[in-house]
């Protein structure tokens, strides 16, 4: 699902050659003179387009110039790098040439008429026009309806397409588009597999089109399904009842031709208890929004509450999920299990989960999970908890078992001072892939005392490729936390934005929304820095403050899973901040145009019973230089749900950090992308006392 080709290129745009020559005769002595290209930072030209470029001379009152164009290609008749608009003034416009020249390279030369010896210059490589439709892979059930969006690269190019849509080689039963760059395809089509659907858009500015130049355009690839739901899943979610007490639950269910069945484990104000599922259905979405396809609702037979979601899918059928019965608010996810990659051999997880002590205060617990594969957890287990700002960590043994009534139930056990009882379910995942690692999902099955609080969360496979010392940390990383406030009532939420150098210092810039309180991200930030023991456990100082110095900060401790990678709990504040960190890909190379696609968004684990679900599908587009718009629907949870049409913008800088403001419903959040399918986001509204973190997958 990667937009390889639009990496590439936005990597590329990144270097503006702007020079200046030496002044030798007197008169050019601190005489220079820059060039620039608007968009600013362009250094593609896509072939057959043009655009400004603008001479800015100091140090002398002669601004005069003289343009010039050169590269080893522009020697040949037809202008074969393509030609300036004059030879003289402060701007002209650069007409890039109708085809890929033999050697790319054009240099736009502005030399002082002031002094001969001083000139700037910009640096381009002249490129072919190339789009990219997304999302791909995606399964689109029959009848259904699915959008796709196009990006046409350089930045520059307009956006402005001709689509094709092919059902095992016939024209599509049903597909709409118009130049503009989204699609919709409508699943009419009889059920096929292996990505038998390919959609695709050429640049209308592009005469060959698609089909005779394919390396122009990156096809999007769907298959027809009967339903997205279907298969065997592991869910968790975490929430509040309407009397504002935890609630948690974790389970496992199998759909075979849309018949339901499973197992759950809950945990309220009432104390833990297990539930048969013994039924249930999944409805897609009526709205004519032309997203039925990413959004339904799942109802599941249990006897107990919740058992009704609004859900919103994601290419790959990764499900997020809000409660919509009425009978109270939360958020979880369910996605496909991978049991038959758990208990190979001796496999080492590490854990994060969170809830609520005896007396109804925050807590967290983070550690190190080896398991031997025979039913024993190994020598050098350990965790780290924090209960309402009393900090601790322990030693820890203990065995697992699969529950003898039900095969989709695995049992812990973990021993310290005190011995405390799991259920776990085997989500998704792998083994032997470090960017998706087997991921557990996990409950307390204790009743909750003084010494037994209940906990929910995930367990996740470490990474055997990374060793686990300073090195860990090594690159870009995402981290998301959530706690409350000193009040207890409301929340706080933080996105990091880091960088570790693998010698133990890292730096940060964070966003935070502390109980509406708006803390935006540092222009400048001193390294912070951080230490390792064993296991993979490490103490790094984030929301540092100091611009020479790390100060303010507050410790975590991280258990990585692997590099960049792992779960973070807060040392000592009664805030008790929990979350995870997540490895950045394509850190410096993304653009707004890179995240044009449909997305899957809802809220994470709420810290307070204030806190608001919502659930959405929203469509990213580019619709020409500097214009990125968000559109979609928003499922808005609570005694009753809601659904709200959304619409505003959206941007991105190249570090991956960004703005969504919506005028339909008024809101504005930070995003921080995790890659280019991912990205994390917070409310930055003042008036937002409990707000949370939203994910949104691709």
């Amino acid at each position: 699902m990667m937009k390889n080709v639009l990496f590439a290129v936005v990597l590329a745009s990144l270097a503006l050659a702007v020079g200046c020559a030496k002044g030798g005769n007197g008169e050019g002595d601190g005489i220079s003179v820059t060039v620039a290209t608007t968009p600013a930072g362009l250094s593609e030209a896509g072939v057959t387009l043009s655009f400004p470029v603008t001479a800015t001379v100091t140090g002398t009152t002669n601004t005069a110039v003289t343009w010039s164009l050169s590269g080893a290609s522009c020697s040949g008749s037809g202008n074969p790098c393509g030609t300036l608009s004059a030879t003289t003034g402060a701007t002209v416009t650069y007409q890039a040439p109708s085809t890929v020249p033999a050697n790319p390279a054009v240099v736009i030369k502005a030399l002082s008429q002031a002094d001969n010896l001083t000139s700037g210059v910009a640096g381009l490589t002249i490129v072919d026009i190339t789009t990219t439709v997304a999302p791909t892979p995606v399964n689109v059930g029959q009848g259904l309806v699915q959008q796709f969006t196009a990006v046409a690269v350089p930045d520059n190019a307009p956006q402005t397409f001709s689509w094709s849509c092919s059902a095992s080689g016939a024209a599509c039963a049903n597909f709409t588009s118009n130049s503009s760059g989204v699609a919709v395809y409508t699943a009419q089509d009889a059920a096929c597999g292996n990505g038998c659907v390919i959609i695709s858009a050429a640049s209308t500015i592009d005469p060959n089109g698609c089909t005779n130049d394919a390396k122009a355009c990156t096809s999007a690839k769907a298959s027809v399904v009967a339903t997205r739901i279907t298969g065997s899943y592991a869910f968790h979610f975490s929430g509040f009842d309407t009397s504002n007490h935890r609630v948690a639950v974790a389970g496992a269910i199998a759909v075979t031709n849309g018949v339901i069945s499973g197992v759950e484990d809950e945990l309220t104000a009432s104390g833990p208890a297990q539930y048969a599922i013994t039924g249930g259905s999944y409805i897609p979405s009526t709205l004519n929004d032309h997203n039925s396809n990413n959004a339904g609702t799942l109802k599941l037979t249990t006897g107990a509450y919740p058992n009704q979601f609004q859900i919103v899918l994601d290419a790959e059928g990764d499900i997020q999920m809000i409660e919509s019965d009425g009978h109270g608010t939360g958020s979880g996810e369910m996605k496909k299990s991978a049991a038959s990659q758990f208990n190979t051999a001796a496999q080492t997880f590490v854990f994060g989960m969170t809830g609520v002590d005896a007396n109804a205060k925050r807590i967290g617990y983070v550690g190190l999970l080896p398991l031997d594969g025979s039913g024993n957890v190994k020598t050098g287990a350990m965790f780290d908890s924090n209960d309402n700002g009393a900090a601790s960590t322990s030693n820890a043994g203990g065995m697992y078992q699969v529950s003898a009534s039900n095969s989709s139930i695995w049992q812990l056990t973990l021993t310290s001072a005190v011995t405390q009882h799991f259920d776990f379910y085997i989500g998704p995942g792998q083994t032997k892939n470090a960017k998706n690692p087997l991921t557990l999902y996990v409950i307390s099955t204790d009743p909750v005392d003084s010494t037994h609080p209940a906990l929910a969360g995930t367990i996740v496979f470490q990474d055997t490729g990374t060793t686990y010392d300073k090195t860990a940390l090594n690159s870009d990383s995402i981290s998301h936390l959530t706690g409350v406030d000193s009040t207890g009532s409301n929340a706080v939420v933080s996105l990091l934005a880091g960088t570790g150098d693998g010698a133990g210092n890292f730096d940060e810039s964070f966003d935070s929304n502390n109980a509406g309180s708006i803390v935006p991200a540092a222009t400048t930030q001193a390294p912070c820095t951080y230490t390792t023991s064993t296991g993979g456990r490490y103490v790094v100082t984030l929301f540092g403050t100091g611009t020479n110095t790390c100060t303010g900060g507050l410790p975590f401790v991280l258990y990585a899973s692997g590099a960049n990678r792992g779960f973070l709990l807060d040392q000592s504040s009664a805030a008790v901040m929990t979350g995870a960190m997540d490895p950045q890909t394509g850190n410096g190379a993304f653009s707004p145009a890179g995240l044009a696609s449909t997305y899957a968004v809802a809220t994470g684990s709420s810290a307070t019973s204030a806190v608001v679900p919502v659930a959405a599908n929203l469509l990213l587009t580019s619709t020409g230089i500097g214009m990125y718009n968000v559109a979609g629907t928003q499922y808005v949870g609570g005694t009753s749900l809601q659904t709200q049409t959304v619409a505003g913008a959206y941007t991105v800088m190249f570090s991956g950090t960004g703005t969504i403001t919506l005028t339909t419903p008024a809101a504005s959040y930070v995003i921080y992308a995790v890659d280019q399918e991912h990205f994390e986001m917070i409310d930055v509204d003042k008036a937002v006392t409990n707000p949370s973190v939203m994910f949104a997958e691709q």
